[in-house]
């Protein structure tokens, strides 16, 4: 039952997961906010950039549409979320937009660019992709509390394998 449980999570997430995950992968140049500030701090920081935004919600819409494809070829019995295309949008979207959401939040609070604000960092995404989903599909409230549990830790655990792997200056 549990494994299940964490099959369903993790398929419905996988989009918003991957849109998070990519932008550091492309490494952009160009800030979105054009390196404009607020009083005396950027509004995003240039670690928030056009190549990442669009690559990031490009990847998360990439996996959806891999996951429609194949989804009619899986046992029903999974109970697994029937994607359809704007529910992958809004995945990828909201993913990148609660990143940005937090970005903001956090050069409010005078943090740096690659500073950690635990909890903030692994759930801005989650929030506004989850948000953004519902518009099309409503998750069970298990499916929603497991991903709010899982987060975090996988959010830890592959932000340190990209630190490792040099596609990131810090570990979280």
């Amino acid at each position: 039952m549990v494994l299940l449980l964490l099959l369903q999570a993790l398929w419905f997430i996988a989009p918003a997961y991957v849109a998070n995950g990519f932008p550091p992968v492309v490494r952009g140049k160009k800030p979105l906010d054009f390196r404009k500030k607020i009083g005396k701090y950027p509004v995003l920081g240039n670690g928030k950039t056009f190549e990442g935004t669009i690559g990031g919600i490009l990847a998360g819409i990439f996996v959806g549409l891999v996951q429609i494809t194949y989804q009619s070829q899986l046992p029903p019995e999974l109970g697994l979320a029937h994607f359809t295309l704007p529910i992958v949008v809004a995945l990828g979207i909201g993913a990148i937009f609660g990143d940005l959401i937090g970005a903001f939040i956090k050069r409010r609070m005078g943090m740096p660019r690659g500073h950690p604000a635990w909890l903030l960092d692994q759930l801005d995404f989650l929030t506004v992709s989850v948000l953004a989903a519902g518009l099309f599909y409503r998750p069970s409230a298990a499916i929603i509390l497991t991903l709010f549990l899982l987060t975090p830790p996988i959010h830890w655990l592959t932000n340190y394998i990209a630190y490792k792997a040099k596609i990131k200056k810090t570990p979280w």
